[in-house]
């Protein structure tokens, strides 16, 4: 139980910083809270904090938000939204566990891929817009794990920094949002028990948030980045064995 709590706490810890603007970090926060909770229940355990995370985001940030874009890949999210829910709706916790592994996987293949090949760009047309956000939509339901296919997005956009951590700030509130009620109604994967279990992390979520703001401006981007690539992998694998 304290093991749960402590794994769990540490991923809101991660989710906080990660709406701070550390991109890529709460990828970890997802394995995390699977290993705490399975794969399944932990997406309705994961999606509150997440909501909690936006706010504070949408707050700070919210004078960096580029709407046009927002408005371009919210339609293809949604689509991708409601594939998940009649895809995942009776999913067995197996198979789910093997999907939810599998799209980890895929988004750490893709950020090295960025990351080897030096792409500071990605081509900025509907095919490529559509399609990145029906698979952001996709994942974020799945596994709440987005964030792969949304940084195509933005990269593609080549807005400034603050402008991308400004814009998915809304882009995630809004689509966290819209995935709640089929959490709840639909998957039953969130519950009023399970909205209890999440108060306990949401002081977490703020003391990441402060703790994000502080280290973005001084971490080695770089190593740091490798580094949480390769844990994120490892996470994955254990995911999908456990």
């Amino acid at each position: 139980m304290i093991g749960k709590f402590l794994l769990a706490g540490f991923a809101a810890i991660l989710v906080g910083a990660s709406k701070a603007g550390l991109k890529g970090i709460g990828i970890v926060a997802v394995v995390l809270v699977a290993m705490a909770y399975g794969a399944r229940d932990s997406t309705g355990i994961l999606l509150p904090l997440l909501i909690a995370g936006d706010i504070l985001a949408v707050i700070y940030y919210k004078r960096h938000c580029r709407w046009i874009y927002l408005k371009k890949f919210l339609p293809a999210m949604v689509v991708g939204v409601l594939i998940a829910v009649l895809a995942g709706k009776d999913l067995p916790e197996e198979k789910f566990k093997i999907w939810m592994g599998a799209i980890i996987l895929i988004s750490v293949v893709i950020m090295f891929w960025w990351d080897y090949h030096g792409r500071k760009t990605f081509p900025d047309n509907w095919a490529f817009v559509g399609s990145a956000g029906v698979a952001a939509g996709f994942t974020t339901m799945i596994g709440n794990l987005a964030g792969a296919f949304a940084n195509m997005f933005f990269l593609a956009t080549r807005i400034p920094k603050n402008e991308i951590i400004g814009t998915s700030a809304w882009l995630f509130f809004i689509i966290n949002v819209f995935k709640f009620p089929f959490h709840y109604w639909v998957w039953g994967t969130i519950s009023p028990q399970t909205l209890l279990t999440d108060l306990q992390y949401i002081p977490f979520i703020f003391l990441g948030f402060f703790l994000g703001m502080k280290i973005v401006a001084y971490i080695n981007e770089l190593q740091y980045r490798y580094f949480l690539l390769i844990v994120t992998a490892i996470g994955a694998i254990i995911v999908l064995i456990r």
